[in-house]
């Protein structure tokens, strides 16, 4: 039997809406209460849904229920006003601060003294201390171990830089050493064939000086009056000799050295494309460099990295009503006005969160019904796909005969047991995506170790109609 003092706690007679005392308290269906112009006000806000909830466990009515005034509750706020909201009952035990009651409903009034009591308390706080100061030398030890890490990871990454900086320079000479054979190689070529041409063009100058000598005594000749006179000197003028160069000319295009800078050109390109491989390797390399390689491995570990997620509406198929501040979709019959949008599932009734899922995340969903599938998706899944069955979602179906992993459109059973609570977690730059049966323990339903290369978003899929899905809010 529980020992207790006797002490009335005000929020156990406070509305959890107005954080005041009730007033005119009224008790809903699920038991909860609040003040009857509070939960009225609630109400109206969501007469359009025509569903109305609990605005504690989120449980819903249809249709809203009527309100009636507590009768008792409104008597026990009016006498707690009237005590100061200490109810001071073991003032009928003659001695309040010496003994408690051991109260079962206030039935039999068995009293033990406060010494006794407190020795009892003494033991348990000892034995929370104790468990307190090892968990604090663990974790002192871990602190250690974590500042041992820190140094050799800096170590390690001085010594990386370093070496990629002698490896760039070493890289950087060679390169300029054939840049500078290239120009040595282009500059003598370039010599050679400048000589041989102006020693070609040197050749034929002379040749055109000589033919402009014999134009002039042929000129000359042909001026002479005497006819004897011109007959004697016309024999001793030499033959016109055929030219030995013009002829054998032959000027190529004009490309020169153009084809050694499509050759460099060429090379560029190669060394472009095994930079860019090389460095998307190199990026690998540096990015797989994850020290704390720690997948929780209980559900508070997992919490550590839980995340609130709401669903887009613009990616809800029409046959979801979205609700709960976009956390819960319930599959219906009758299509709703959704604007037209690209984003839209159409032969699915499937959506997709609004935030995008990169590092490490946890959520969990909490399904009625037939069942549900529970996915993740990169948000270029055409809108006519469903979770699981292209190369760009992963999803796995539960239902109350069972569970079954869907991805590229091949199935792969799950065991394991059915939870209408299910948990996902993501580590994006890993490449780890985990599906968990969550009821009073953590069971892993499957494991995925992959490569994720774009963002991915949480998507829910009700099995039939009149299913549920509602993204919990985690504390």
């Amino acid at each position: 039997m529980e020992h207790r003092g006797l002490q009335l706690d005000q929020s156990n007679f406070s509305c959890s809406i107005c954080l005041d005392l009730l007033k005119d308290p009224v008790t809903i269906p699920c038991g909860h209460s609040y003040c009857m112009n509070c939960i009225k006000t609630h109400w109206d806000e969501e007469d359009q849904r025509r569903i109305h909830s609990c605005p504690q466990c989120k449980k819903e009515f249809i249709p809203r229920p009527d309100l009636e005034k507590n009768i008792m509750f409104a008597a026990l706020v009016e006498d707690l006003k009237k005590t100061g909201l200490q109810a001071d009952h073991c003032a009928r035990h003659d001695e309040v601060m010496k003994i408690f009651c051991c109260m079962d409903e206030h039935k039999g009034h068995e009293t033990v003294s406060a010494a006794a009591e407190r020795a009892e308390k003494q033991k348990e706080l000892q034995e929370n201390r104790q468990q307190i100061h090892q968990r604090i030398q663990d974790q002192e030890k871990d602190v250690k171990l974590l500042q041992q890490e820190v140094e050799a990871i800096n170590v390690s990454a001085d010594k990386a830089v370093e070496d990629s900086e002698k490896i760039f320079t070493e890289l950087i000479r060679l390169l300029q050493e054939r840049s500078s054979d290239v120009k040595q190689q282009i500059r003598s070529q370039q010599e050679t064939e400048v000589s041989r041409v102006k020693d070609v063009q040197e050749k034929l100058e002379q040749e055109i000086t000589e033919l402009k000598r014999k134009d002039a005594e042929l000129e000359q000749l042909s001026h002479t009056e005497d006819h004897i006179q011109f007959l004697l000197n016309y024999p001793s003028l030499p033959a016109l000799s055929e030219s030995t160069h013009s002829s054998s000319i032959n000027i190529r295009p004009l490309r020169h050295f153009e084809d050694v800078t499509a050759a460099m050109s060429e090379l560029r390109d190669i060394m472009q494309d095994i930079l860019r491989d090389s460095w998307t390797n190199i990026k690998l390399k540096v990015t797989k460099v994850d020290v704390l390689l720690t997948e929780p491995k209980t559900r508070d570990g997992l919490l550590h990295h839980s995340k609130e997620i709401t669903l887009d509406p613009n990616t809800a198929n029409r046959n979801l009503f979205l609700s709960e501040g976009n956390q819960k979709v319930i599959r219906v019959m009758q299509q709703q006005s959704y604007p037209d949008h690209p984003d839209r599932f159409t032969d699915y009734k499937q959506v997709l969160s609004r935030e995008s899922l990169t590092g490490r995340c946890y959520w969990e969903v909490e399904w009625t019904g037939r069942g549900v599938g529970v996915a993740v998706s990169y948000k270029s899944i055409r809108r006519s796909e469903g979770f699981g069955f292209n190369d760009k979602s992963w999803s796995l179906y539960c239902t109350k005969d069972g569970n079954t992993f869907f991805l590229d459109d091949i199935e792969t059973p799950v065991s394991g047991p059915v939870s209408s609570r299910l948990g996902v977690y993501l580590d994006h730059r890993a490449g780890i995506l985990c599906f968990y049966s969550v009821s009073e323990t953590m069971t892993l339903l499957h494991r995925v170790q992959t490569r994720f290369t774009q963002p991915l978003y949480a998507g829910v899929e009700p099995y039939s109609h009149g299913d549920a899905t509602e993204f919990i809010k985690l504390k």
